[in-house]
């Protein structure tokens, strides 16, 4: 009796100690799955939207490429003006790779789908920054400038008058002619030279700057509606000063029109000047530039897409991918000229409209006399 007691008792330490263990022995290797789940690091999903709208938007760097932890930036400098901290300047490269580093009080932050620099302590803070956008319109009135004076000056000297042209005399001479043949003269008669120098300017500027937005890593100047809302306004400045009595009676007095359709044509005359004709210049030109670049950088993520489901479909797929977007990117450029022509013809054609008439209310009142 007394060894079936000691064999139930060791039976039943020995039992414990099997449970106990087996516990213990669960418990770490919960512990060591929870571990090996908090050191390995989730693979972040591919978000092309995402991508391509950092690629569209204005940044304080531009960003060439990335291979493994090495990006080629260059970081731009950073003016801020704060009540409280008086002008602070520096490189947008103290903000770190991502932009989520704090520096002198100072954080880039996500607002309404664009980064702003704000203050850490709330205080108002004005951004004086050289952006990309900003830096890249320079360069662009940069060339623009250099390269119109210079070959005016091969013309001061005889260069292309009492010879032939040379250098960029031979590839500008030709645009030069057709802007002033087929833009400025049929839309604005006898009056084109008066507004030929700005129909040049606006042409080469967007033309340029469209060309430039097709250098990889470089900023999409004339997709941003800030650079195309300016050039909007002043065409729109241009057009009311070009104005006259009889163009302004048309708009606020058609003539031949019953009066009750007055009361309605009449703000939707004005709409026309002072709304609808600018609009058209700017979202025109916006949206055809920013549609090339997006439809560009779709094709180039398609192939991460297609990698991210199967390594053979992202290899597959890459070569029709690229020919897709060499096809695409030539075609951008030929938009390149399209939409500055256009932009620079529309111009020309509200301008003509501004001051249309003033020969032809002579001409009648010849007639009645």
């Amino acid at each position: 009796m007394a060894s079936k007691s000691i064999k139930s008792i060791l039976v039943a330490v020995f039992s414990l100690i099997m449970v106990l263990f087996s516990n213990v022995s669960k418990a770490q290797e919960i512990k060591h799955e929870e571990a090996k789940t908090e050191t390995v690091p989730k693979q972040e999903k591919l978000d092309p939207a995402k991508i391509i709208m950092d690629h569209i938007k204005d940044a304080h760097e531009f960003h060439f490429f990335s291979i493994g932890s090495f990006h080629a930036v260059i970081p731009l400098p950073v003016i801020l003006y704060s009540p409280t901290k008086g002008i602070s300047v520096f490189s947008s490269a103290h903000f770190g790779e991502e932009g989520e580093e704090e520096y002198n009080g100072y954080k880039l932050t996500e607002v309404a789908d664009s980064k702003v620099i704000l203050a850490t302590d709330g205080s108002a803070v004005y951004d004086f920054s050289l952006t990309r956008n900003v830096v890249q319109m320079l360069l662009a009135l940069t060339l623009l400038v250099v390269l119109m004076t210079g070959i005016a000056k091969k013309y001061k000297n005889g260069v292309g008058v009492t010879s032939a042209p040379k250098g960029w005399q031979n590839a500008m001479e030709p645009v030069i002619t057709f802007v002033r043949d087929d833009v400025a003269k049929p839309n604005l008669g006898d009056k084109y030279m008066k507004y030929l120098p700005y129909l040049l300017t606006v042409f080469f500027f967007i033309l340029i700057n469209n060309l430039f937005g097709l250098i990889p890593g470089s900023a999409n100047v004339t997709g941003n509606t800030a650079f195309t809302l300016v050039l909007g306004v002043i065409s729109l400045i241009v057009i009311l000063f070009s104005t006259n009595g009889h163009f302004w009676l048309h708009i606020f007095w058609p003539p031949g029109v019953p009066f009750l359709v007055k009361l309605i044509l009449i703000p939707v005359e004005v709409a026309g000047v002072l709304i609808i004709k600018p609009a058209a210049l700017i979202i025109r030109l916006f949206a055809n530039m920013v549609a090339g670049h997006i439809i560009i950088l779709s094709f180039i993520s398609l192939i991460f897409i297609f990698g991210a489901m199967s390594t053979v479909a992202g290899w597959g797929f890459s070569p029709i991918s690229i020919l897709f977007t060499v096809f695409i990117y030539f075609i951008e450029i030929l938009v390149a000229f399209i939409q500055a022509f256009i932009f620079t013809n529309l111009t020309a054609v509200f301008i003509g409209q501004s001051f249309a008439g003033e020969h032809h209310d002579g001409h009648e009142d010849a007639v009645i006399i």
